[in-house]
């Protein structure tokens, strides 16, 4: 046991984007500027529908959940990788490694399982819209979002305590910019099948179950926003869907590339965690502010009742 703890390093270093040292300068601009946006724009989603009764919906209480999500992974990946870039120390201690892993691992797995859930609220809300209130009643939304997070906790305890098991021979070199639960069972000099396996069979329900279920969701509301009568209710019920199919594309395509397909070089391994560590969270915001009416409408009287915009009666 002294000779696994002796082998366990105090420090990790994350390599990051070190091989593109004329990147490393603007990609911190563009990373900050990002994560002052992501906070605002998740945190105005979170508080307007807190204000304002017409967004508490089962649609908006999972929304808040996306949002919520998104706040926590950003939280836990820029603060440090801005560190990494802006100087030339790029290590992190082993318990903030440890909490990273976790942490990711536990939001990254959430945010499948809520993901499929709001496909499962958009399929109701169409497809059986007089019975929407009283199937996703409000003790329903929280026990599903209970599922969803509780779901992503298990498998990260599951995955990431088996990850820091293995003996890494006092190896710390990290070539990525944060401590992700596959890089690090890259870095043990010991046996990794096990660990492979159970990253394999662990990301089914995650990264295959969940997105078959928004598949069979949306083949469900194609059927039945082909079987209505006129075309502007057809465009309504797309149009309550877009923004969720949306974010789906941005969060499941990178994610389903980096564990399911063989491997790729780590530059490109980088760039991808990068898009949906720090692009995606930003992007989800903007997607639900500007693709949606009772959100703007929202914005609109708070703006109003500040005094920032004049109402369009005294215009």
């Amino acid at each position: 046991m002294e000779r696994e703890n002796a082998s366990f390093p105090n420090t990790f270093v994350l390599l990051g984007f070190s091989e593109f040292p004329w990147l490393e300068t603007p990609l911190s601009a563009v990373v900050l500027v990002s994560y002052i946006l992501t906070l605002v724009g998740n945190s105005s989603i979170i508080l307007l529908s807190l204000v304002d009764p017409r967004l508490q919906t089962p649609m908006y209480f999972f929304l808040d959940n996306l949002s919520l999500l998104d706040l926590c992974i950003t939280c836990t990946i820029v603060p440090q990788l801005l560190a990494n870039l802006w100087g030339p120390d790029k290590t992190i201690a082993a318990w903030g490694c440890i909490t990273q892993s976790y942490l990711f691992h536990w939001i990254g797995c959430t945010e499948c399982i809520l993901l499929a859930v709001m496909a499962i609220d958009r399929c109701v809300a169409i497809c059986w819209p007089l019975q929407y209130t009283l199937i996703m009643r409000p003790w329903v939304c929280v026990h599903m979002a209970a599922a969803c997070w509780s779901s992503g906790l298990a498998n990260a305890l599951i995955q990431a305590t088996l990850t820091f098991q293995l003996p890494l021979c006092g190896r710390h070199i990290l070539d990525h910019f944060f401590c992700e639960v596959p890089v690090l069972i890259e870095l043990a000099c010991g046996d990794t099948s096990a660990n492979d396996l159970a990253l394999a069979v662990g990301a089914i329900p995650f990264v295959v179950v969940a997105p078959l279920v928004v598949i069979i969701s949306y083949i469900f509301i194609s059927r039945c926003v082909l079987k209505l009568p006129s075309a502007e209710g057809r465009h309504k019920a797309l149009s309550t869907c877009s923004s969720h199919l949306l974010v789906v594309t941005l969060y499941f395509g990178p994610s389903i590339y980096m564990y399911l397909q063989p491997p790729a070089k780590s530059s490109q391994g980088k760039f991808t965690s990068f898009f949906y560590c720090i692009v995606t969270p930003l992007l989800n915001p903007l997607i639900y502010t500007l693709r949606n009416k009772d959100v703007k409408r929202t914005w609109r009287r708070i703006l109003q009742s500040w005094g920032v915009v004049k109402p369009l009666e005294a215009r």
